[in-house]
């Protein structure tokens, strides 16, 4: 199986994060929606899987199991294509740091691609998840009103930090599936990372925007101020420091500085 060295995957994603700074603002928002709904779906599956396996399984293999089915949602994205906020906060910040790209277009990326995924993951906790009914009795509306109001309460900087380590391995299962030419490698570098941050019980911005309003529609004791006051704020900018700092910053310094 073939595979990018760390240098080439530096070069890949420099050169993608460049054609994602010049995408027009239709498809900034089109394909940031795509992307929400499908972390979305990631989310939903992971709370429809687990609301009773603690009882069985304890704690801990419970977050194996929420982790293991989680991924599916970055291997849509990536695989199939769209826009996703928190591994744009990767490869697009490449490309600048490179002078390749222009940091006010990096900017407006992350704007209208943040907007799309939080249309998209709307759209599927009201729609595919409170209209369908499925969190509206038993055990599955305890949990997504569980972990909402469990979301909320998070203290900002825990929430940030948790943020960090969050995006740190999301940009990291980025960077490991362009590292593969073949869907199958893409899908195992994906998977572990991602699986290691749900399990941890690091914040993901973006799955936020899913399961904070899924549990709100489900009647959780949470607002709308707290969605974003108290999760979605700190968690971003942790987003952000995880990804463009820890593994964008990082790998430029290494493996692309002076090329700028």
């Amino acid at each position: 199986m073939a595979f990018k060295s760390p240098l080439e995957i530096a070069e890949a994603t420099c050169a993608a994060g460049c054609k994602k700074t010049e995408l027009p603002i239709d498809k900034m928002l089109v394909l940031g929606f795509l992307a929400g709904a499908y972390i979305a779906f990631g989310s939903l599956l992971a709370v429809m899987v687990t609301p009773d396996t603690v009882k069985f399984l304890g704690m801990g293999l419970k977050k194996l199991v929420f982790g293991g089915v989680f991924p599916i949602g970055l291997m849509f994205v990536v695989i199939g294509g769209a826009e996703l906020f928190t591994g744009n906060c990767l490869v697009p910040t490449i490309a600048c740091l490179t002078g390749r790209a222009k940091w006010g277009r990096l900017l407006k990326n992350w704007l209208f691609v943040y907007i799309g995924n939080f249309i998209g993951s709307l759209v599927v906790a009201f729609c595919l998840s409170h209209l369908t009914g499925f969190f509206t009795t038993g055990d599955w509306q305890t949990s997504i009103n569980g972990i909402a109001e469990a979301k909320v309460a998070i203290p900002f900087w825990q929430a940030f930090w948790r943020g960090v380590g969050c995006n740190w391995l999301v940009c990291l299962a980025v960077w490991l599936a362009t590292a593969s030419d073949d869907v199958t490698g893409k899908i195992w570098g994906i998977w572990f990372p991602i699986m290691g941050f749900v399990a941890i019980g690091f914040e993901h911005s973006i799955a936020n925007m899913f399961f904070i309003p899924a549990g709100i529609f489900a009647g959780a004791n949470v607002t709308w101020g707290q969605l974003f006051l108290n999760n979605l704020i700190p968690v971003t900018l942790g987003n952000v420091v995880g990804g463009a700092l820890f593994v964008g910053g990082i790998y430029w310094y290494v493996y692309m500085r002076g090329e700028s």
